[in-house]
């Protein structure tokens, strides 16, 4: 009788808690974007008669339906809690803690991939600047510091960066590796610290041959509480990082035309990126986030600097990197394939001999099916 009882109540209580959620689900107004995981969410899927017989509506159903389920953030808190702390997993969904920081598991190498860039940035080279030098430099994703020696899958970077440079002939290769740690990048975020990357920058500079028009003497400005992308994706509780800009006249009086927008803005950090209430991600104070191209103009040029110029091809780590090169050259425009195909460059960037920097992460390098 006892035992009845008790499956009664359980039962009721299963019954009492999938009708909550349903009704939860259906008074609660859906939602468009989740803050915490940096993305848009899904929305109830039109009914049709080819969704419901091709199957796409019942998939596109429980997509919508987990998305938008009611306090799922709460749920996802409670589900890494468990994952990590009472069953002792490593990771997460992909997303490793380990000595203070939130990582992202980046394995295995695709070979596959590595080649794919490769053959584009030759495909460019040979296209667009065949008589220009070309540099190439690999920045290596938080893992490389942190996967392997504490016991978490990695990727073969070695075998990565002998692969780029095996397939870029012609390219002078920059190694930045040893002038990076794990403390140079974010604790909740992929990307690296600005104040953290003079050693970096010198190395650029000494290989390109500008380091004698380099700028130390910026200000740091520091921004409290940015949690960083992975601090979303891990769903636990974290110390937040302080991030950090440095500013010079120089910075401060750029002009960055951005050819999307059709819009010159005055200075290399947008600022209005932390109250406009449409960006979700700090970082994106650092030339205004993602963007297919954006000419940057030193309007302090003098010397050695003025007439000079720079391409750099680039994903996100380009952003923050840019602004320490600006005071080398009059112009540095960043370009950003992920964003426009390769074919249409030529409309809006004029190659004529400037100095060539490919400047891309290792994750992106393993996905590469996203440069277009």
């Amino acid at each position: 009788m006892h035992d009845k009882l008790k499956n009664r109540i359980l039962a009721a209580l299963f019954v009492l808690i999938v009708t909550g959620g349903f009704l939860l689900h259906v008074l609660l107004p859906d939602k468009t974007l989740s803050t915490a995981e940096r993305r848009s969410l899904a929305k109830l899927p039109q009914v049709s008669l080819s969704s419901l017989l091709g199957g796409n509506f019942s998939q596109n159903f429980d997509t919508y339906a987990l998305d938008q389920f009611p306090f799922r953030d709460a749920f996802r808190s409670v589900k890494a809690f468990v994952q990590y702390k009472l069953l002792g997993r490593k990771d997460n969904n992909g997303i490793f803690l380990t000595e203070g920081h939130i990582g992202k598991l980046e394995y295995p190498l695709s070979k596959s991939s590595a080649r794919r860039a490769a053959e584009k940035f030759v495909q460019l080279r040979d296209t667009y600047f065949p008589e220009s030098q070309v540099f190439l430099s690999l920045v290596p994703d938080k893992s490389y510091f942190l996967a392997e020696k504490n016991g978490y899958p990695s990727l073969d970077y070695e075998r990565m960066f002998a692969i780029m440079q095996e397939n870029t002939p012609g390219f002078t290769y920059i190694d930045v590796t040893d002038t990076l740690s794990a403390s140079d990048y974010y604790t909740t975020d992929a990307h690296w610290r600005q104040e953290c990357l003079a050693d970096t920058v010198a190395r650029l500079a000494e290989a390109l041959g500008i380091e004698e028009s380099l700028n130390g003497g910026y200000k740091a400005v520091s921004i409290e509480d940015f949690y960083g992308v992975y601090h979303g994706q891990a769903a636990l509780s974290f110390k937040p990082d302080t991030l950090t800009y440095l500013t010079s006249p120089t910075t401060e009086d750029a002009l960055v035309y951005n050819i999307e927008t059709g819009k010159t803005e005055t200075g290399v950090y947008d600022l209005s990126k932390l109250t406009d209430g449409k960006s979700m991600d700090m970082y994106d104070i650092f030339l205004s986030g993602a963007a297919a191209v954006l000419k940057i103009t030193n309007t302090h040029a003098e010397g050695d600097a003025k007439g000079r110029e720079l391409i750099l091809f680039r994903d996100s780590f380009g952003s923050s990197i840019a602004p320490l090169l600006l005071d080398c050259y009059e112009t540095v425009t960043l370009v950003d394939i992920r964003y426009i195909a390769s074919e249409f460059l030529s409309q809006y960037v004029d190659f004529h001999g400037q100095d060539v920097l490919f400047l891309y992460s290792t994750s992106v390098i393993n996905s590469s099916a996203m440069l277009k």
